[in-house]
């Protein structure tokens, strides 16, 4: 089982950024699936989640309307379309699966976590 996200990077505030996690077909294709970020110093906090068949979403208050979380289950990806990055969007974003179908926005509801991608933005 395996997550791999990359897509991050240095943009100047009000950019855009998309983010990608491939994952492995066995876990991914059942699974809701998020994305959490964690800010140096901070803790971890959720970003966005998915439900398995993309039914529905839900994002963190700090970024709706401005980032997307969206899945292609034909061929096990996951994006994050960020849109008028701000300074405090600044963090490591890591994708994660979910032991269920449903777009949980607790950290403890995942089992699987890829590596993080570091999003840097500046003012």
């Amino acid at each position: 089982v395996q997550l791999q996200a990359s897509g991050g990077g240095l943009v100047q505030a009000g950019g855009s950024l998309r983010l990608s996690c491939a994952a492995s077909r066995r876990m991914f294709s059942n699974n809701g699936m998020g994305w959490f970020r964690q800010a140096p110093g901070k803790e971890r906090e959720f970003v966005a989640a998915i439900m398995w068949n993309g039914g529905r979403t839900s994002y963190a208050d700090s970024v709706k309307g401005r980032f997307t979380i969206s899945r292609n289950n034909a061929n096990n990806t996951l994006w994050l379309q960020m849109n008028n990055l701000k300074p405090e969007d600044t963090a490591v974003y890591r994708c994660a699966a979910a032991r269920r179908g449903f777009d949980s926005p607790n950290a403890y509801d995942y089992n699987y976590w890829g590596q993080g991608t570091l999003v840097t933005v500046s003012s």
